[in-house]
């Protein structure tokens, strides 16, 4: 019995910096977002009409990382109940690969040229080089998910190639 506690102890630390990472977003979509707009408008006047498309960028990119959030949980309570090596586990990793490559190139792609702007405005490269890293942290979460999914698709053929030689 304490080997179950024991084992799930590393799941539920993941829980817990999933969680946490989830109320710093949402709190920074609740209050940093909308002072981010406002301090766009006042900092940089001539591209001032670009505020509401950058809030709704980022607003729309917030849904795919709550709902990757939610699926690495859901992956996190497959592995708790030794269901790792299911379809619902390689589903789960599915969405969240899409939710990355959505993320990064739908929305924070097409935000690129306001970085290049804001950049040519303060002579300041290094603004590209935020956006670049910003646009790129999905990008390889999808990308590990999508190896990950592979891994797993190869483990469950072979597990039940296993099965059936048995």
């Amino acid at each position: 019995m304490k080997d179950t506690y024991i084992q799930r102890v590393p799941t539920w630390f993941l829980r817990g910096v999933i969680f946490i990472i989830g109320i710093i977003a949402l709190l920074l979509c609740i209050f940093s977002l909308p002072k981010l707009g406002h301090g766009i408008a006042i900092e940089y006047p001539e591209i001032a009409s670009l505020r509401y498309p950058v809030l709704v960028g980022m607003y729309a990119a917030a849904i795919p990382f709550f709902i990757m959030l939610s699926k690495a949980l859901m992956l996190l309570s497959y592995i708790d109940k030794n269901k790792a090596f299911s379809e619902s586990s390689t589903k789960a990793l599915r969405q969240i690969k899409y939710g990355g490559f959505t993320m990064s190139l739908l929305l924070y792609a097409s935000l690129m040229p306001l970085f290049f702007r804001v950049a040519q405005i303060e002579d300041a490269p290094g603004i590209v080089i935020i956006g670049a890293i910003v646009t790129s942290i999905p990008i390889v979460v999808a990308v590990f998910s999508a190896i990950l999914e592979r891994l797993l698709r190869s483990a469950i053929d072979l597990q039940a190639e296993n099965n059936l030689t048995v």
